[in-house]
């Protein structure tokens, strides 16, 4: 990205630094918005990555050196067994977690996580990469239960070295269809190499079978997986009210994307991008390049997006259809308006940690993770709406 003389104008003028794909300038961060809400620490969990709600109310949380706790409605915390064998290392390791639709009926839940390579003994310097399995989950009344039944029904291919950018978040469509976010692992081509599934946004069915109306049908058996191409690291997918998949994927040195995703479209990463490397050669932007779809709206300075949901509750109904975005790097919490197909950040409210995930409770209330390391714990906070100041 370079500074144009329409930027320095604006900076000279001291233009606001919004967060949209029509705003050219290169943006410093806006200043946090005050919290309308207050938040409660709850719990606290080691690593933790990704949390569903249950029909009772409880929550599974799961913790990235390969754990999966379940919260209930008491304070207990409690254990899941029989979760596969993770590959924990570098952004590696337990990820997402999602109910099938269905769940009430037929209790299956959904994970990804980084796996060894195909021996599944190298856990040091073995190729890696993404997969996700569905299984059984049978609670117990002890706080926990436990997963059977295992079946992995997707992988990323092929396994390389390195564990970055596996992505590996999970969405069900209002169709049933699932969708995958697939990293490009960190190696820039695959992105746009139609013979590996990585740097793709997959869909299939919720068997892992393939969809025959996928747009990639003529491109090879591997091809036929993909719904999109051209992604980088993507670490959050959430469908709006309308049935659109809305995700969103770090950039490279600046870059950070909210997209929306359409059928068959190449969202061109390494071609294209509003970052640069991070030796600070240039990328070509978006708007160079106009066959490739560009983000509804994008970040520089990157605000590190991990975790994504679309709100439709009426605990806080003036945010009813807004999208919420946990800040890594930023450290904040991230509000979206949506204006049609555009998109724009109406707030950034100052978390004072990274915050790894954000989800709607059954009540309508958000709840989100704070990312935590392998030395302290990330907490489990609940947000509530401030209370109004009494009439003078």
């Amino acid at each position: 990205m370079t500074r144009t003389p329409l930027l320095l104008a604006l900076l000279a003028a001291g233009a606001s630094p919004l967060a949209s794909a029509a705003d050219e300038s290169d943006k410093t961060a806006p200043p946090a918005t005050p919290a309308p809400f207050v938040a409660t620490e709850l719990a606290q969990f080691a690593e933790p990555w990704a949390m569903t709600f249950l029909p009772d109310g409880s929550l599974l949380v799961t913790e990235k050196a390969g754990k999966l706790k379940r919260y209930g409605k008491d304070g207990r915390i409690g254990e899941v067994s029989g979760v596969p064998r993770v590959a924990y290392r570098g952004q590696g390791g337990l990820g997402d977690v999602v109910l099938h639709p269905k769940f009430a009926d037929n209790g299956l839940v959904y994970l990804s996580y980084a796996e060894l390579d195909a021996s599944g003994e190298r856990d040091d310097d073995g190729k890696r990469g993404a997969a996700v399995a569905r299984a059984h989950l049978v609670l117990d009344d002890a706080g926990g239960g436990a997963l059977s039944d295992i079946e992995v029904i997707w992988r990323q291919t092929p396994k390389v070295d390195g564990a970055g950018h596996y992505s590996h978040r999970i969405a069900f469509a209002p169709d049933g269809h699932l969708f995958i976010s697939s990293g490009e692992r960190q190696k820039f081509d695959p992105a746009q190499d139609m013979q590996m599934n990585l740097g793709k946004i997959i869909r299939l069915n919720d068997d892992g079978s393939v969809p025959a109306d996928n747009p990639y049908q003529d491109d090879g058996e591997l091809a036929k997986t993909f719904w999109s191409i051209g992604h980088r690291n993507v670490l959050g997918l959430a469908f709006d009210a309308q049935g659109r998949l809305w995700e969103h994927e770090m950039g490279p040195q600046g870059g950070d994307e909210l997209n929306l995703i359409a059928r068959g479209r190449n969202y061109g990463y390494p071609i294209v991008s509003n970052g640069s490397h991070y030796d600070n050669r240039d990328i070509p932007d978006h708007d160079t390049r106009p066959e490739f779809e560009a983000p509804k709206a994008w970040w520089t300075p990157v605000i590190s997006p991990a975790g994504l949901v679309i709100y439709s509750g009426d605990v806080f109904p003036e945010w009813k259809g807004d999208a919420f975005i946990g800040g890594l790097s930023s450290k904040a919490l991230v509000r979206i308006e949506f204006d049609g197909d555009n998109a724009r950040e109406a707030a950034r409210y100052d978390m004072g940690q990274r915050i790894r995930e954000v989800e709607q409770s059954p009540d309508g209330g958000l709840w989100l993770l704070e990312d935590g390391t392998k030395g302290s714990g990330g907490r489990l906070l609940k947000l509530e709406p401030k209370a109004a100041a009494p009439a003078a």
